[in-house]
């Protein structure tokens, strides 16, 4: 993969020049376009790609009825914009992560992925079944938007990191690309944190502006290019352990659609969810074979003290947002952290004990 095709088509556009570009969505004999903004530069793995399949298959599935045109990072507004498009009017959908949005409300982290939180399995169950979808729609009601999960990257890499992690001491004053409350986290422990589209974090390590960055895992990082300028690839986030993406829906927009259309964005988006899931599982090790054999990446896991720090920051994180004064803030994290603490006992008492098992026991 050319890293340089990617940050291309990953610009930043002033914002008086996307607005100028933005036209009305199409209306033809009964027939609607809509435009999708996305975070991701345009066939980015994964994530670029996912966003333009779900976009293709309503297209294919309504049979031209509902037509989604997709613009990636930077054509018609910045990556980091595509929310606000929405919200403006400017754009009928957004594709990227909810937790972009924690400016909106702190709740909004609790969709995308949290420190010591669920797994990708745990969120959906929690979002289809256990009342995550009727709150986080309570959310984004406040912004006129509806919500859907629309992507599962599994459990995320830690990071890249020019120097080696001995402790909590080797944090202090790190300059660290990671957002969300992972990014909270990390400040807890000393890192100076920020966040920035993905076509921008190269160029930032490059040049020094960053010691240390986190995106997603080895399928998009081998596309970006951080083994060129950091060797140190961290093994697995505890911050990130099931991050999901999301498209963001007009509500109205989406309302005044027929049923059957209606019924078409949601159940695509159920559908990407999980086939987004699958390429992230079936392309993540090979990418990591090509970093390790080709590009001389070194792999390590973080060390316990940082484990034990990044927890005890995420307890106090968590127990703040449950103790939150913002009525809506306290229910979000209440549901999660009630729900998390049901299906975890699955999680590791049958999952994560089979794995322990073949991993001890089975070799072919």
């Amino acid at each position: 993969m050319d890293r340089r095709s990617f940050i291309s088509k990953a610009g930043v556009l002033g914002v008086g020049a996307a607005a100028s570009t933005l036209a009305a969505p199409a209306v033809a004999q009964g027939n609607i376009t809509w435009r999708m903004v996305t975070t991701w530069p345009k066939n980015f793995p994964g994530l670029g790609v996912g966003a333009q399949r779900l976009a293709d298959r309503i297209t294919a599935a309504s049979g031209g009825r509902l037509t989604v045109k997709v613009y990636s990072a930077g054509e018609l507004v910045p990556p980091l914009q595509s929310l606000d498009a929405v919200i403006d009017g400017a754009a009928e959908m957004s594709h990227g992560a909810a937790y972009y949005w924690q400016n909106k409300s702190p709740a909004l982290s609790f969709f995308t992925g949290v420190p010591y939180g669920m797994t990708s399995r745990e969120l959906t169950a929690w979002v289809r079944y256990m009342g995550g979808q009727e709150i986080w729609d309570e959310i984004y009601d406040q912004f006129g938007l509806q919500g859907f999960l629309s992507g599962d990257t599994g459990t995320q890499a830690g990071g890249w990191f020019k120097n080696e992690l001995t402790g909590v001491d080797s944090v202090s004053g790190l300059r660290f690309r990671t957002p969300g409350l992972g990014g909270r986290v990390w400040e807890k422990l000393g890192a100076t944190v920020t966040n920035m589209a993905a076509g921008e974090i190269f160029q930032a390590l490059q040049s020094g502006t960053l010691d240390a960055a986190e995106f997603v895992g080895p399928y998009n990082d081998l596309a970006l290019g951080f083994y060129q300028v950091a060797k140190n690839y961290y093994f697995p986030s505890f911050t990130e352990p099931g991050l999901a993406t999301e498209l963001v829906v007009d509500k109205k927009k989406y309302q005044a659609l027929p049923e059957d259309l209606q019924a078409i964005v949601r159940d695509v988006c159920q559908a990407e969810y999980d086939q987004v899931a699958s390429d992230f599982y079936a392309n993540d090790p090979r990418a990591l074979q090509t970093l390790v054999n080709d590009h001389g990446v070194n792999i390590r896991q973080f060390p316990e003290e940082i484990l034990k720090a990044g927890a005890d920051a995420a307890t106090e994180i968590m127990t703040g947002l449950r103790d939150s004064d913002d009525a809506l803030v306290k229910k979000t994290a209440e549901s999660f952290i009630e729900s998390l603490n049901i299906l975890r006992q699955r999680s590791q008492s049958t999952d994560g004990a089979y794995v322990n098992a073949r991993e001890k026991f089975f070799k072919i």
